[in-house]
C-alpha cells in the first residue's frame, strides 16, 4: 500500500467508490480503506444489486401499497445479516 495520498476514502462502497473515481480522474493520488475484505467491494450496494430502497413514496401511495419508515425498518432488520457487535448502530 502506499504510504501517502492527496485523500483517503474511509469505506468501499458506493459512496467512497464514486468518490475515488472522481477524485482519480481530476488526478489525485488516493487510497480507500474498508473494513471489509477485496471480495465485498461496494458495501451495501453489492447485496442490492443496483435496487433502489424507498420508503413510502408517492408510487407505493398511488398503487395502495402500505409502507411506512417502521415497516422499512422491521424489512431491514429481519432481513440484514447483523452478526456482528460493530454492525448494530443506534437508531433514533
Amino acid at each position: 500500500m502506499a504510504d501517502d495520498a492527496d485523500v483517503i476514502i474511509v469505506g468501499a462502497g458506493l459512496a467512497g467508490l464514486v468518490a475515488a473515481a472522481e477524485l482519480a480522474e481530476a488526478g489525485k493520488k488516493i487510497i480507500i480503506v474498508d473494513q471489509e475484505p477485496e471480495q465485498s467491494l461496494g458495501g451495501q450496494a453489492f447485496w442490492s444489486f443496483g435496487g433502489l430502497f424507498l420508503v413510502d413514496s408517492p408510487e407505493q401511495r398511488r398503487m395502495r401499497i402500505r409502507d411506512s419508515h417502521d415497516l422499512a425498518l422491521e424489512d431491514w432488520l429481519g432481513t440484514a445479516a447483523f452478526d456482528r457487535p460493530e454492525d448494530f448502530w443506534p437508531v433514533s
